[in-house]
């Protein structure tokens, strides 16, 4: 297919913006600052949220990036993006197809789906002991 045959169409900055993402950026505001005083971590599931495309793009450019990413492969890709809010993450997940299955934001020190659990830490330390220096 030829280039000039693929219609693109400009649209101004704001279309489709819902005007809901703003409030938003309050209460990931409020929710820095618990998990600041209380240790408190939080997710938002955008997801559930009558959000349109263009108002996920606005917030993540608001929140901008960050200098840490991390990538979950399980059942699909988990992508953990920092903002540029240090404490403030988007969580991106996808099936096994490539499709998102959901988006959010998660407030805390390290996304909880990236801290190792007991039983892993666990699993660790026995392989640890099986090694031997000599081996």
């Amino acid at each position: 297919m030829a280039f000039d045959a693929i219609p693109i169409h400009a649209l101004p900055a704001d279309a489709g913006l819902t005007g809901n993402a703003p409030p938003l950026l309050g209460e990931l505001r409020d929710r820095v600052r618990r998990l600041l005083e209380r240790g408190e971590a939080s997710a938002i599931d955008l997801s559930a949220l009558p959000l349109t495309p263009a108002d996920l793009d606005w917030l993540r450019g608001r929140l901008g990036a960050g200098e840490l990413t991390a990538t979950l492969h399980a059942q699909g890709e988990s992508r953990f993006d920092e903002t540029a809010c240090s404490g403030v993450w988007w969580v991106t997940h996808r099936n096994a197809q490539g499709a998102v299955t959901a988006q959010l934001i998660e407030v805390g020190f390290v996304p909880e789906l990236v801290r190792a659990q007991a039983g892993d830490v666990a699993d660790g330390l026995a392989y640890l002991e099986s090694l031997r220096a000599d081996d």
